[in-house]
C-alpha cells in the first residue's frame, strides 16, 4: 500500500508539472496580452530606459504637452516589470517574450513552493499533490497564460515559499531574523498587497516561537526576534517607496457599512479557492458581462459566506496538524480585518476574489483531507465539482489562446494587443519610425508600449454616456504632430469630445486605418 501511494502522488505530480511546462512553452511561443496594471509598470520601465529615475513615469505635461511631467508610481509594486526586465537583459527578449518567461517560471516555482508547504503543514504527499491538481484547475491559474497580470503571478511564485519558511524557521536565531527582513522586501517587490500576508505570517511565527512560554514578558521578548526585523523591513518599504506617491491606502472615499463589505471577505475561501467568483464573471466587480443581478449576487455571496465560515470551522476541527489550523485561522482572520476595513473605508480595492487567493489556496488541502474522511459518494461529488470548474477553465483558456493565435495583433513590444488590429498597428509602427517629435494618444496603456521613438498620452476610455472628468482628458499646448487612435465607432460626438481635449491643435484630419480603427491627426497649432 505505501508503494502504491507513493506511485500515485508521483503520477499526479508528473501530470501537473507536465501540463504546466506545456502551458509555459505555449505562452512563450505565443505571448499573452496584458492587464492595464502591468502595462503601466512597463511604461515606467520604458521611462527608466529613456533616462528617467527609478520607478518614475515620464509623460507629456497636461498643462503644456511640449514639456514632460514625472510621477513616482507607488500604486503598483515594481516586480511586475523588474523581473521581466531581467530576462530582457539576460536573453535579449522583447517585452512580450520576457513577460511570458516570467509567467512560465513563476507558475512552476509557485507550485513547487506550495507543494513543500502543504507537506510541511502535515498533509500526505497524495493530498499535497491533489491540491496542486485542484490549483491548476482554477481559472486564476490559467489567466496569466492569456493575460500577463504581473504582481499576482509573482506573488503566487513567492507565497508558498514564504509560508514554508514560516513553518520551518521556528527557533529564534539569525536565520529567522534574516528571513523576516528579506521576505518583507521580496514579497512587497512581488506585489504590494503582500503586506497583509506578511503580517499574518509573522503573527504565526511569533506564536510558534513563543509556544509553551508563560507570562507576557516572555512573549514580548520572543516577539522582538520577529518584530524588530519586521519593523525595519516595513519602514524601508514606506520610506523608499510608498511615501513617494499615491497608492490604494492613500485616502478614504467615505464609509460603506453595507452587507457586501463583510460578506465578500467572509466568503473568500469558496469564492477564491474554487473559482466561484470567476465562474459568474464576478459577483460584484465584472470584467465581462455579469451573469447575476446585484440582488441575487448578494443572496449567493451571503450563503457562500456562511458555507465558508462553516468549512473553515470543520477543517479546524478535523485536520490534525495544529500548525496548519493556526496558519489558516490567522490568514483568514487577518484577511477579514484587512479587506473588511478597506471595503468599509471604500479604498480603491475592487471586490474580486483574486485579492483573497492566498486564502483560497490555503483552504484546498484542508478541504481535500476533510472529504477523504467521508464516504466515497461525497468524494465523487467533490471530484465532479472540480471537473466542472476545470471544464470552464479549459474553455476559458482555449478561447483565449485561439484569440491570441488568430485575432490578436503583435508589434515591436511582442505583447498581444487587444485594442487594435494588425493592419492598424502596422501603420502606427510606420508613423513611429518616421517621426521623432510626435505624440501618440491611445485609450489603453498597452498600446503605448509599441511606441519606441515618440511620446505617448493614455486617456481613459469613454463610457457609454460620454460623461467625462475634463481634468483627466484636457491636454494644453502644442508639440509636433498629434496622432489620436480611436475605434471607428468614436466618429462623431465621441471624437469631438476627444479632439476638444487638445485645444492647442486645429485642422484635424481623419484617416481610416481599417474597418475597426481610425486615426485623427493634426500638426498646425491653434
Amino acid at each position: 500500500m505505501p508503494n502504491n501511494t507513493k506511485l500515485v502522488h508521483k503520477i499526479i505530480l508528473f501530470a501537473v508539472f507536465a501540463i504546466v511546462a506545456i502551458l509555459g512553452l505555449l505562452v512563450i511561443i505565443t505571448p499573452s496580452a496584458i492587464f492595464p496594471d502591468a502595462s503601466w509598470g512597463f511604461h515606467v520601465l520604458r521611462s527608466m530606459q529613456m533616462g528617467g529615475g527609478f520607478n518614475i513615469l515620464t509623460k507629456p505635461d497636461q498643462q503644456n504637452i511640449a514639456l514632460n511631467s514625472t510621477e513616482f508610481i507607488s500604486w503598483w509594486s515594481p516586480g511586475q516589470y523588474l523581473v521581466p526586465y531581467l530576462f530582457k537583459i539576460l536573453f535579449g527578449l522583447n517585452t512580450g517574450q520576457a513577460a511570458a518567461v516570467t509567467t512560465a517560471l513563476c507558475q512552476l516555482v509557485g507550485l513547487t513552493g506550495f507543494y513543500l508547504f502543504f507537506k510541511k503543514a502535515g498533509f500526505s504527499p497524495v493530498i499535497s499533490a491533489l491540491s496542486l491538481l485542484v490549483i491548476i484547475c482554477q481559472q486564476a491559474f490559467f489567466t496569466p497564460y492569456i493575460f500577463y497580470i504581473g504582481g499576482e503571478t509573482l506573488l503566487f511564485a513567492f507565497a508558498g515559499w514564504f509560508l514554508y519558511g514560516c513553518f520551518v524557521l521556528d527557533k529564534p536565531d539569525w536565520k529567522l531574523v534574516l528571513f523576516v527582513l528579506l521576505s518583507g522586501w521580496i514579497g512587497f517587490i512581488c506585489k504590494s498587497s503582500f503586506i497583509w500576508i506578511y503580517f499574518a505570517g509573522l503573527l504565526f511565527m511569533w506564536l510558534q516561537i513563543s509556544k509553551g512560554l508563560r507570562g507576557i514578558k516572555s512573549w514580548i521578548l520572543k516577539g522582538f526576534w520577529v518584530g524588530v526585523p519586521a519593523v525595519l523591513s516595513v519602514a524601508v518599504i514606506i520610506l523608499v517607496y510608498l511615501s513617494k506617491g499615491v497608492n490604494p491606502s492613500s485616502g478614504s472615499n467615505g464609509i460603506d457599512i453595507s452587507l457586501k463589505t463583510l460578506a465578500f471577505p467572509i466568503a473568500s475561501p469558496i469564492l477564491s479557492g474554487f473559482s466561484i467568483d470567476d465562474l459568474v464573471n464576478g459577483f460584484i466587480f465584472h470584467n465581462d458581462t455579469p451573469i447575476l443581478s446585484p440582488a441575487w449576487a448578494m443572496v449567493i455571496i451571503s450563503l457562500l459566506a456562511i458555507l465558508s465560515a462553516v468549512l473553515v470551522y470543520v477543517i479546524c476541527v478535523y485536520v490534525p496538524n495544529k500548525s496548519y489550523r493556526s496558519i489558516l485561522i490567522i490568514v483568514y482572520g487577518v484577511s477579514l480585518i484587512f479587506f473588511g476595513s478597506a471595503f468599509m473605508r471604500r479604498l480603491d480595492i475592487s471586490y474580486e476574489a483574486r485579492h483573497f487567493r492566498i486564502v483560497g489556496l490555503l483552504i484546498i488541502p484542508g478541504t481535500l483531507y476533510l472529504f477523504s474522511r467521508y464516504k466515497v459518494i461525497y468524494q465523487v461529488a467533490l471530484g465532479l465539482a472540480i471537473l466542472f470548474i476545470a471544464f470552464f477553465t479549459v474553455e476559458f483558456y482555449l478561447k483565449g489562446y485561439n484569440g491570441l493565435r488568430n485575432y490578436t495583433a503583435y508589434g515591436t513590444s511582442g505583447i498581444g494587443q487587444q485594442f487594435i488590429d494588425q493592419q492598424s498597428l502596422n501603420y502606427i509602427k510606420l508613423l513611429d519610425d518616421k517621426h521623432k517629435d510626435a505624440i501618440f494618444v491611445f485609450f489603453s496603456p498597452d498600446l503605448g508600449l509599441e511606441i519606441q521613438h515618440n511620446r505617448v498620452i493614455t486617456l481613459p476610455e469613454l463610457n457609454k454616456d460620454i460623461s467625462i472628468n475634463v481634468d483627466e482628458y484636457l491636454h494644453k499646448g502644442h508639440a509636433g504632430t498629434l496622432y489620436i487612435l480611436m475605434p471607428s465607432y468614436y466618429i462623431g460626438i465621441r471624437a469631438n469630445v476627444i479632439l476638444k481635449s487638445f485645444p492647442g491643435y486645429k485642422g484635424f484630419s481623419l484617416k481610416e486605418l481599417s474597418d475597426s480603427y481610425v486615426l485623427y491627426f493634426a500638426t498646425e497649432a491653434r
